[in-house]
């Protein structure tokens, strides 16, 4: 199908903006590339689902640092005591360089509500100021720290799923990876929105979808280039994790890719590795969406229909152990 009209309509005043000059994120500073896109949430975003409870998490890093947290307790029909939820251990978008909790805050609020369970979302260090692989660690460190606190907070930790969107779902998925390495429990899901998961750019729909889609090559490329200490880099599993030589053993995926998405080949790749490999892999195609449309709940109704199912995947996987 062709592109949404209503997200045609939005790319069209974005296109407008541009041509009045409101410049690209690639043209700002980071600092302020940060807020835009944050600001931007207000707009494109609903307030969220309510849930119980939304609660500040400081966890400590291998490094010595502390990062912040936000867990998100869903609505409760019976005492907090007497609960112990499944959780699911969220990282933001934003090509390591943008993205925050509060960007963010809206889709884990429906994951919370929809599901039900615990989100714990994670605020991982961002780019340039922490290069790869920073991101990567303050993943590994946070999902030890659920694996080992989670209880405290009535989280049932033999129940984790792990997700994100684009490089967020590249940091969940890369978690498995290093799960299986280091004989971490495997969680139970693995939640991917449009995942970044290629070394370089440059499939056919990359080269199609370069321009006019929301998401694109210039300012993917500057996320990159602040992200990356060089190029070698690229070829790393954690940043490209179709580089990977061995994704055996890996948690289910759930990977809902959008049609007009530049990621979308290296995703349906990513896919077809991951099924190759023996994972149980369920893809799933937003016809007439581009890249971010999860967060675009004023402007297309994709953004509510991709949330309820991976709401339904998360259920499945928490109460049936499969999705």
């Amino acid at each position: 199908m062709g592109l949404d009209p209503d997200l045609a309509a939005f790319l069209e005043l974005v296109e407008v903006g541009a041509s009045n000059g409101a410049p690209p994120l690639h043209e700002l500073s980071p600092v302020k590339a940060r807020e835009q896109y944050d600001m931007s949430t207000l707009v494109l975003d609903g307030a969220g689902m309510e849930v119980a409870s939304v609660n500040a998490i400081s966890i400590p890093c291998q490094d010595g640092s502390k990062i912040t947290a936000r867990l998100y307790t869903p609505m409760l029909s019976e005492p907090l005591e007497a609960v112990s939820f499944p959780v699911l251990l969220y990282f933001h978008g934003g090509g390591y360089c943008v993205g925050s909790l509060d960007s963010h805050d809206s889709l884990c609020r429906a994951l919370a509500a929809l599901t039900p369970c615990c989100i714990v979302s994670v605020g991982y260090r961002l780019a340039p100021e922490y290069p790869f692989p920073t991101a990567v660690h303050d993943a590994q460190d946070a999902y030890q720290w659920l694996l080992s606190n989670g209880s405290a907070y009535c989280i049932d930790t033999q129940r984790i799923a792990v997700g994100g969107d684009s490089a967020g779902g590249t940091l969940a998925t890369g978690l498995t990876i290093t799960a299986r390495n280091e004989g971490w429990p495997q969680p139970v899901l693995q939640a991917l929105l449009y995942p970044c998961t290629s070394a370089w750019q440059d499939t056919d729909s990359h080269r199609r979808l370069a321009k006019g889609y929301l998401l694109e090559a210039p300012t993917l490329q500057w996320m990159f280039n602040n992200y990356l200490r060089g190029e070698k880099d690229r070829k790393d599993w954690r940043f490209a994790p179709l580089e990977a030589s061995d994704l055996t053993g890996l948690a289910p995926a759930f990977i809902a890719l959008a049609e007009y998405d530049p990621l979308l080949d290296e995703g349906m790749a990513y896919a077809d590795k991951l099924k190759a490999a023996g994972v149980p892999t369920q893809l799933k195609i937003y016809e007439g969406m581009t890249h971010d449309f999860a967060r675009l709940g004023n402007i297309v109704s994709e953004a509510s229909k991709v949330r309820e199912d991976i709401a339904r995947g998360l259920a499945s996987a928490f109460h049936n152990g499969s999705y």
